[in-house]
């Protein structure tokens, strides 16, 4: 192979379409999804809030933190387990709820819990998803799974999918709290996005028939989500259910404080991938504050940006437990289905585990913020 200072041009002009060349990084995997799927779901996936400023803020972020490596460290041997709530994992990185993995591939979540199952790692299944919960459950019946729940104004349908997630296997509830309503996601209305009509949402199969005649968001009819829900409702919640509920869509210490209080076991800092509030903090911004004030009372994880190992670690440094991606699993499906998400999971671990040799730590446990200096940029 020719350094790559000596690549000449026409080498360089090998387009990501060729199934012989290797996708090295998860860029590669967004070039390649960006040229192969249709553009209504492209611009669906990539879509952030209004003028993206949040979710292209998640991935700079990430470039202003430096990392502050030790030498000397005997980093022959490297181990990148942890635990979630408990049940231990390969590497601290799970899937984040996307929904509509059928767009991407087949499968669709189907393959997706297939790949984390195999890559022993969290899934956590979206209500938004193509394949039911029963459908992920039986496909990957041995893996490790959450489900990421909404609360409808139709109080029914949640108290519903939390009795069927609970007799599948699921093991926690993630709440999302920042969709009191949607984004406005410029071009999904350009596009005037619909689900393929070979498509549905199907943990809701022949709930919404009749509506879905009138208007539509995101394959359920418009205003189906309850923008009532208040901190209240995890008593409710609680009161359904006696899995884990971890609440996804914290950014600040105020609110971490609030779960806390109110009993959840767990926190996913997260800005919805930039496609809810435009113009709030990146997640890894905002993730110092909730760790200081939560101080290791329930566990802290983080989605949004991760595109690295560094990032990954840089993430864990700074207090989260796990990070979770969310859009390069979908481009891996794209690419080649289960194959794909197990490539991308594999990348991101073999680059975190180097990250975390050449920063001088074995293990997780010797990741902590002292690695991080803040550039003055």
């Amino acid at each position: 192979m020719l350094h790559p200072l000596l690549l000449t041009e026409a080498d360089t002009k090998t387009s990501v379409c060729d199934p012989e060349m290797s996708l090295v990084c998860l860029s590669d995997f967004e070039m390649y999804a960006k040229e192969h799927l249709p553009k209504t779901t492209w611009d669906y996936y990539a879509a952030g809030a209004d003028e993206c400023c949040t979710r292209d803020d998640n991935l700079m972020a990430y470039k202003r933190i430096r990392l502050r490596p030790r030498m000397l460290r005997d980093v022959s041997v490297t181990d990148t387990r942890t635990t979630m709530q408990g049940t231990e994992i390969s590497f601290p990185i799970g899937i984040a709820p996307t929904a509509f993995h059928c767009m991407a591939w087949h499968d669709g979540e189907m393959s997706t819990a297939r790949a984390a199952e195999a890559m022993n790692t969290c899934y956590i299944a979206s209500t938004y998803a193509t394949c039911s919960v029963e459908e992920i459950s039986a496909a990957a019946p041995n893996g490790f799974r959450w489900f990421q729940l909404y609360v409808y104004r139709n109080r029914k349908l949640s108290e519903q999918l939390i009795h069927r997630v609970e007799a599948h296997g699921y093991k926690a509830i993630v709440l999302t709290v920042d969709v009191p309503y949607t984004g406005k996601r410029r071009n999904d209305i350009r596009n005037n996005f619909k689900l393929p009509p070979h498509l549905k949402v199907k943990n809701f199969d022949g709930i919404f028939e009749q509506e879905l005649n009138g208007a539509e968001v995101y394959g359920v009819p418009a205003n189906s989500l309850d923008p009532s829900i208040s901190w209240k409702d995890i008593y409710w919640l609680r009161s359904l259910t006696r899995l884990p509920i971890i609440i996804k869509g914290i950014l600040t210490k105020e609110d971490a404080e609030l779960a806390v209080e109110h009993g959840v076991q767990g926190i996913i800092v997260s800005n919805h991938g930039g496609r809810q509030l435009d113009g709030g903090p990146a997640t890894i911004d905002a993730l110092s504050e909730i760790v200081e004030t939560v101080q290791g009372r329930i566990e802290v994880y983080m989605d949004g940006g991760i595109r690295t190992g560094s990032d990954v670690l840089k993430a864990l440094a700074l207090g989260a437990k796990c990070v979770f991606i969310g859009r390069p699993v979908v481009w891996g499906l794209a690419y080649k289905g289960e194959e794909g998400v197990k490539e991308i999971l594999q990348i991101l671990n073999d680059e975190f585990r180097l990250s975390m040799a050449l920063s001088g730590c074995r293990n997780i446990s010797e990741i902590n913020r002292n690695l991080i200096q803040f550039s003055k940029l």
